[in-house]
Formats: C-alpha cells, structure tokens, sequence
C-alpha cells in the first residue's frame, strides 16, 4: 500500500467517489453520496461547496463544460470532473480504508464475515 503524506476527510471522499466515473454538479454529487450510502450521509451545501472549493484548490477536481448526459444538460449548472492527481489520491485512500476495515474483520469488530 502507498502511503500518501495527505488523507482524505469523509465529505472529499465521497465527493470524489461520487464523480470518479462521470462530471456532477453539486445537486447531482448529493444525491450520488446519499445514494451510494444508503442515506446514511447526506452532504449539506456548506459542507460540499465548502469541500469542492477545498478540493479544487488542491487540484483534486475541477470545473468542467462535460455534461454527463447532454440532453438534460442546464446552462446554469456548474460540472465537475476528478482530476489524475484526485483519482490517484483517491485510490490510496481506498486501500488505506480497506487495509483497515480488513484488519477489524480479522478481529471480529464488524458485522461482516
């Protein structure tokens, strides 16, 4: 496993994994993350501008003229796409999760098998 001298906080990590296989706007990105956690995490506008801001300062995302599906594309809407530097990031932080969730599945601390 690489280690990266940067983590990821929760909302980056799921903003990222939210756009890591196609350009969102911001509503889109909310409904993806509450949709891949089932709910249980529902990003507020503060907290996921406030990170898309943080991440693109970083160089993780940037805007983008893509729209995902053109048909229902509205020109009031900003995209934005993870960059190689973001999916790289990303990736890490994954196995860094998965290296640690395998751990506590090996100590019996989770519901899984």
């Amino acid at each position: 496993m690489t280690r990266s001298a940067a983590t990821l906080s929760r909302s980056a990590f799921l903003i990222l994994i939210a756009i890591a296989d196609q350009p969102r706007h911001g509503l889109g990105i909310v409904d993806e993350v509450e949709a891949g956690t089932g709910g249980r995490v529902k990003l507020g506008p503060g907290t996921l501008y406030g990170t898309m801001q943080t991440l693109s300062e970083q160089g993780l995302i940037r805007e983008t003229a893509e729209a995902p599906d053109p048909s229902d594309d509205d020109p009031r809407r900003r995209y934005y796409r993870i960059t190689a530097k973001g999916a790289r990031l990303l990736g890490e932080e994954a196995d860094r999760m998965n290296a640690l969730v395998l751990m506590a599945r090996r100590k019996n601390v989770t519901g899984a098998a």
